[in-house]
């Protein structure tokens, strides 16, 4: 069976060889990066009582650097919130409840999310050097925790088999650290697409945990932030409005 293409970004494409996908990266690609999503992923899957794609190997494809693992069959979580928006509530229900087991998890051989998130920070020239002083000793002050992190966990990452079950994608920006912190990711995540679910999502996890939504606030503008470090021209505008926000009381 031939390699068929089922999805590109700026950075790669993915096909799918039969019980098997292949990410490919581009010629110019960094090989470190590419080995350390390898290793990231490998390091999540024993881990244990996560479902993720199992990395099979790392290799050269066409001349490029390559990451295959298990093929996924099924539609994103996404799709499916498109598909069937009566059943918005339900799939968040399940998306958070998915989170949290994953937040529940520890992997003590991952980077600290803090490290990386002060690392993103100073490499922002959006913003003045007294925002990036004062968010770096905002986040120096957070509580420090071991939670095992995803980094961007939103419903593109998610893949619903046809009995309902549910993996996870996409584990390269995987970290130890708070859940407070990730869940404020997948909330400004779902504010660059949709305020609404973003809500609901804020709103459920809330709930369900008994946390304080103005303490997961508090790492909206931290969070922004470092996501302004990926230069994404379609989402500047709105990050620097939140990484703006200078009272996180």
């Amino acid at each position: 069976m031939a390699a068929e293409l089922i999805a590109t970004t700026a950075t790669k494409k993915v096909y799918r060889d039969g019980d098997k996908a292949i990410k490919v990266f581009n010629a110019d690609f960094p090989k470190a990066e590419v080995l350390n999503e390898a290793l990231i992923t490998a390091r999540v899957e024993e881990t244990g009582g996560i479902d993720v794609p199992k990395v099979l190997e790392v290799g050269v494809f066409e001349g490029k650097w390559s990451i295959t693992f298990d093929f996924i069959e099924g539609k994103t979580l996404q799709q499916l919130m498109d598909e069937n928006p009566d059943k918005l509530a339900e799939y968040m229900e399940q998306m958070v409840d998915l989170h949290l087991n994953i937040l529940s998890k520890h992997c003590p051989l991952l980077n600290k999310l803090k490290d990386k998130m002060s690392r993103q920070i100073l490499e922002i020239d959006e913003l003045s050097d007294i925002t990036r002083y004062d968010m770096r000793t905002k986040l120096d002050s957070m509580p420090k925790h071991t939670k095992l992190c995803h980094g961007d966990f939103n419903p593109t990452n998610i893949v619903v088999r046809e009995d309902g079950s549910m993996c996870v994608l996409d584990w390269v920006h995987a970290t130890q650290g708070n859940a407070s912190a990730d869940v404020a990711r997948t909330y400004l995540l779902f504010c660059l697409q949709d305020q609404k679910k973003a809500d609901m999502y804020m709103d459920i996890f809330c709930k369900k945990t008994g946390t304080a939504k103005k303490y997961v606030q508090t790492w909206l503008p931290i969070v922004a932030a470092a996501q302004l470090s990926k230069k994404r021209p379609e989402e500047v505008e709105l990050l620097q409005k939140w990484a703006n926000v200078c009272d996180y009381q």
